[in-house]
């Protein structure tokens, strides 16, 4: 049965665009579109596939001045911030650079009686499901590699920015990408899951929460088909006796509350040396209490509303909880939070792990603050977590934070800087954050399959 998808503004909440879902017979349809396409785009060379995805990513920046507004409305971000395409780009731009290298045979000897090396293949049809949050940088994450790969790419993205797909593909049809080597597809759930369950894809990437990438993993069980999942965070940062305090400082607040907390590596709970503690507090106190909240269309505006009410009911009973078990709130409530999508950015000291604040995924413009008398109790803490995405170290001391990042249980260690994506390496998780990797050369081998020669010659 088709099913209507609505995205709801977060800036007024109002519909602001639906789109119907596909049936199960015409799901299955377009897959086999897919399927049927694969071998003859796989079969192109590897450089005309590079060219057409460069073309189609300068396609979606060509449609810049239309996508920022259109992200304002579908999920808060202020328009001063000019979208995603800086990222965007970077990201398949790297890709591109290193695909013949990544892609390319492994030797493994060859002499009078054998031939041997190692082809790395497209898996066949790529099943990328994308978030929100980040809309066009997740999921060019995986969609530019997949296509340069090989393989052909169907992109199932989140009701709250259902254009993002459609930009996406209307962009890479332009540019030459035939449609049915990549498609925006509108599922409902259980369209999603009996498709995945039905063995129609050979790979599934999924950026979402604990709970969507469980059940993306439910669905392909037994099938043996590849399931590649970022989840949830709950990433900590440490600020070192040593540190730089003001450029610490800075950062951490801004990953804390850039685009309204909703980043997959956004920075939710710090630990500062006891040394810097009270400082550190004062000054991050001073950020965030300049903070302009209100409507993400206003160029003035510097803190967007999250993107859905239930999120945001989600942040304040986690702020409320810890103030009602003592902790201490240091912004007073903003005179634009209206009790919805627009919440007071918030900063919490007198916080403890009992706290669901600094123990479940936040997802919004909140963190706690907890001072430490060294690393070996700032180690502890960071690792007191079901999730592990990023860890942002603040040291002087290159060593000592190889040192403590080679403890913290985490996909990337960040020395002074934090909630970045490096195309360079690999993007990665750990315990309820998922598994699997994308970007850098391992995202090349997550998306493609080894297949082996042995090959003995005959001789006189």
């Amino acid at each position: 049965m088709k099913q209507i998808l609505e995205c709801i503004s977060p800036i007024d909440g109002s519909v602001f665009v639906t789109r119907e879902t596909l049936s199960r017979d015409d799901a299955v349809a377009a897959v086999g579109r897919a399927r049927d396409a694969q071998a003859a785009w796989a079969a192109r060379p590897l450089q005309e596939r590079i060219d057409l995805v460069m073309a189609g990513v300068a396609a979606v920046g060509a449609m810049n001045d239309e996508i920022v507004p259109e992200l304002a409305h579908m999920m808060g971000r202020p328009v001063r911030y000019g979208g995603e395409f800086g990222g965007f780009n970077e990201r398949a731009s790297h890709m591109a650079s290193i695909a013949a290298e990544a892609l390319a045979d492994i030797e493994v000897g060859e002499d009078e009686t054998f031939k041997r090396y190692i082809k790395r293949l497209p898996h066949g049809v790529v099943f990328v499901v994308a978030p929100w949050n980040y809309p066009y940088m997740t999921a060019i994450n995986t969609v530019a590699p997949a296509l340069i790969a090989g393989n052909t790419v169907m992109l199932k993205h989140a009701t709250q920015t259902l254009l993002v797909g459609e930009r996406m593909a209307a962009a890479f049809h332009a540019a030459g990408i035939p449609e049915q080597v990549f498609q925006n597809v509108f599922l409902s759930h259980d369209v999603t899951n009996d498709l995945i369950a039905g063995n129609a894809f050979d790979f599934v990437n999924f950026t979402g929460s604990v709970g969507g990438g469980q059940a993306m993993e439910r669905a392909a069980a037994g099938t043996f088909t590849g399931v590649g999942t970022e989840l949830g965070g709950k990433d900590p940062g440490y600020v070192m006796e040593d540190a730089d305090l003001d450029a610490a400082v800075e950062t951490l607040i801004d990953g804390a509350m850039f685009n309204a907390g909703q980043c997959c590596c956004g920075i939710e709970r710090i630990y500062v040396h006891e040394s810097l503690f009270d400082a550190f507090v004062a000054k991050a106190v001073e950020i965030v209490k300049g903070y302009k909240l209100g409507n993400p269309l206003d160029p003035e505006t510097t803190l967007g509303p999250m993107a859905h009410v239930r999120f945001a009911a989600e942040v304040r009973a986690q702020i409320d909880e810890a103030l009602a078990d003592g902790a201490t709130a240091h912004i007073d409530t903003f005179p634009e939070d209206d009790g919805g999508t627009y919440l007071t950015p918030q900063i919490l000291t007198n916080v403890t792990h009992d706290m669901r604040v600094m123990r479940d995924e936040s997802f919004g413009p909140v963190v706690g603050i907890m001072a430490v008398k060294d690393d070996a109790e700032a180690i502890r803490l960071m690792n007191d977590s079901e999730f592990g995405l990023t860890a942002s170290l603040w040291t002087r001391n290159l060593e000592r934070a190889q040192a403590v990042g080679d403890q913290v249980e985490t996909g990337t260690v960040f020395m002074n800087r934090a909630d970045y994506l490096d195309p360079g390496l690999c993007w990665t998780g750990c315990k309820n954050t998922g598994r699997g990797g994308g970007l850098s050369v391992i995202g090349f081998h997550n998306l493609t399959r080894p297949k082996s020669y042995h090959l003995k010659k005959v001789t006189p």
